[in-house]
C-alpha cells in the first residue's frame, strides 16, 4: 500500500494542481510504513469548504480505490490473531484515506 501512495504522489506531483494531493498521498503513505503510535486529528484552523472541495476531489481520483485497498487488508489480516493489530491500522487508515484533507497526524 505504501509503495502505492508513493507512486502515485510522484505521479500527481507532475502538475501544479495535483501537489497538494501527491503531499497527502506522501503522508498517507508514512503513516502507512509505521502506522503504531500515530493518531489522526482534525485540524483546528481548516479551510472548510477548499477542505471539502479536495476530498470529494480525492474520492473521485482514486480515494475510493484506496479505500477499498485498505478494506481489504484488514479485513485479511484480521484472519489470524497475529494480524489483528495490523489490520486494526489498515481500518484507521481505510478511515483516513477517505477524507484526508483537513486532518493532521500526530
Amino acid at each position: 500500500m505504501a509503495l502505492g501512495y508513493f507512486i502515485s504522489s510522484v505521479a500527481m506531483m507532475c502538475t501544479i494542481i495535483g501537489i497538494p494531493f501527491g503531499l497527502q498521498s506522501i503522508k498517507l503513505g508514512l503513516l502507512t510504513l509505521w502506522p503504531f503510535g500515530h493518531q489522526v486529528h482534525e485540524k483546528e484552523h481548516t479551510h472548510g469548504c477548499l477542505n471539502i472541495f479536495m476530498n470529494v476531489l480525492w474520492w473521485i481520483l482514486g480515494g475510493l480505490l484506496i479505500w477499498l485497498g485498505h478494506i481489504l487488508w484488514g479485513c485479511l489480516f484480521y484472519i489470524t490473531i497475529i494480524g489483528i493489530p495490523f489490520g486494526k491500522q489498515h481500518f484507521k487508515l481505510a478511515k483516513l484515506s477517505l477524507t484526508p484533507f483537513g486532518k493532521e497526524i500526530v
